[in-house]
This record gives C-alpha cells, structure tokens and sequence, in this order.
C-alpha cells in the first residue's frame, strides 16, 4: 500500500509539473518579439487585415483567457488550429509524432543492445589492452555530435555504396521495407553516441558488481563466470543502467531534431523548424509542450520503475512516509 502511494504522489507531482510547464511554455512562445499576424501576411499587408487576423487568431484578447482555452483544449485532446492554415494541430503532428517516436525508441534500442555487452565486455576486460581500447573509443564516440556520425554515414552507406536511401521517408503501412530503409542510417546514427555514453555507465555498474561480496561469494562457491553475472549481477547492474537509459531515451525525443534535419525526416523536430520559421505560434507551444510532456512523463516512469526494482529504495520511502 505504501508503495502504491508513493508511485501516487509521484503521478500527482507529474500533474503539477505539466501544468506549471504548460504555463511557461505559453508565455515564453506567446512572449516572442514581433507581430504574428503582421508576419504571416507579410510586408505588403495593411493594417485592416492585420487587425482582421489579429482578432481571427484571438491575439487581441488577454492573455490568461487565452491561456485558460489553451489548457483547456490540452485536457481534452484539442491542440488548437494552425495560425496560417487553420488546419487542426492534432492532424498536422499525428504523424510526425509517430516518425519522432520510432527514431527515439529505435535508437535507444540499439544503444541498449550495444552498449550492455560492450559495458560488460569492457569492465572483465578492463585491465587488458582491448579493455583500454573499448574504452577510449567510447570516450571518443560520445564527443561526436549526432549529425556529424549521421553524415558520415550517409556519405559512406548512401552516397558511396547506395546501399541506403540519403534522406526521406515512407510510412510503415505503406511499404514496411521501404521504412526500415529509411530509418537504417538515422536510427544508427543517434544509437551510435547514446550506446558510447551507455557504455561507459554500464561499465562502472558491472565493475562495481564484479567487486562485491555476494559475487566473489558465487565464484568461490563454484559458479561459473556467465550464470554468476546473471543471477546474482545483471539485477543489481541494472538498476542504474535502467536509470540511465530512461534519462537518455527522454533526451533523445528532444535531440532528434537535428538528425531529422540531416535525413530531411518529417517528424516533430523537422516541423517545430518549419513553424518557427513560419511564426506559427500555436504549433509550435503545441510541438514543444509535447516534448516537455514526454520528457516530464519518461522521467516520472523512471523513478517508479527504479523504486520497483530496488528495494532500499521501498525501504527509504516507507520510512519517510511514515
């Protein structure tokens, strides 16, 4: 029951973070210097129609009201509609939201799959000269930005080989070959830093276990090395690794924007851009509040798993509780 509460107070803090950030996030895009309506009519507009747009768009009215609709379309579903097509915001991000989610979860994936045997293979090794090498290239690998792996790897794979399509993209329903083509380079290209910086978090968790009793304990009692990791280490390893991917996985919805860029991927990243550019000012509070809202709620699902997983931390809990 204890612990039923805690994950209670951590949903309830969640609710209290969106709507503080939705807040703020209202008011720094509507706080932008310039007339929105003066710059989606252009230089040549008059005043009439600038005044005529300003009140389609409801920017004459105060503020809070307009803040007040605002959140209240959040809640239930209505994102409002675009300030130059009037087309609903929920059908302009649909998709692209879907193109985002697929790169993120995609890469972190494969940063997982990477990085959990390297980070082991790095810490028994760690001593010994390929140890040392894993080591340096996952220093050196986590210095490279994303976009500069993602060109490389269209030069070589796409430009060079052909093997992969530059840029693009093609909806899974359509041609699910054509998707995973499409997504080879990107998805690989973000993988590739966040797996180095994984590393390196999975290999302090495993020399650390590698160090303690319980294991020393299980080797000496005739455990061989492989099950000996498993069940008695891989749990305890976990705990930060888990935390750690969370944390990243949140970041790389943020920091997928550029790679979107460089493979010219219709996401949410690609679309907040084009908005700004276009001072589109409702999709883009929309396209950020919901990058602050996947970001709020990958953190919040990480604590509650890490409390599930570990049990000091039930037992700090509970006793702060009671």
């Amino acid at each position: 029951m204890r612990t039923l509460g805690s994950v209670g107070r951590r949903l309830l803090s969640l609710a209290v973070s969106l709507l503080i950030t939705s807040f703020i996030v209202f008011m720094l895009v509507n706080a932008l210097p310039g007339d929105v309506a003066a710059t989606i009519l252009g230089p040549n507009s008059d005043a009439a129609s600038i005044e005529a747009l300003r009140r389609r768009l409801g920017l004459e009215r105060p503020l809070l009201l307009r803040y007040a609709e605002w959140l209240g379309g959040l809640l239930t579903g209505r994102l409002g509609t675009s300030a130059l097509s009037s087309t609903p915001i929920v059908s302009i991000i649909g998709s692209k939201l879907a193109v985002t989610a697929w790169l993120a979860t995609g890469a972190m994936l494969l940063a997982v799959v990477l990085a959990v045997p390297a980070g082991l293979y790095g810490a028994v090794r760690r001593k010994r000269a390929d140890g040392v090498v894993i080591s340096g290239l996952t220093q050196l690998a986590m210095a490279v930005p994303h976009f500069l792996v993602g060109l490389v790897l269209m030069i070589v794979f796409a430009v060079r080989l052909r093997w992969l399509p530059a840029n693009g993209y093609t909806p899974l329903t359509r041609d699910p070959l054509q998707w995973l083509r499409h997504l080879v380079l990107p998805v690989v290209a973000i993988a590739v830093v966040e797996a180095a910086m994984l590393t390196r978090y999975v290999r302090s968790a495993f020399i650390e276990v590698l160090g303690e009793d319980y294991f020393r304990t299980a080797r000496a009692v005739g455990w061989r090395f492989v099950p000996a990791v498993t069940r008695h280490g891989l749990r305890n390893a976990s705990l930060g690794v888990v935390t750690v991917a969370g944390l990243q996985l949140a970041s790389l919805f943020v920091g997928s924007i550029v790679v979107e860029n460089v493979f010219l991927l219709p996401g949410l990243g690609s679309q907040l851009l084009t908005s700004v550019n276009q001072r589109d000012l409702p999709v883009v509070q929309a396209i950020v509040m919901i990058f602050v809202a996947i970001v709020l709620v990958i953190n919040t699902a990480v604590d509650i798993v890490h409390q599930l997983l570990d049990p000091r931390v039930r037992t700090r809990e509970e006793a702060v509780g009671s």
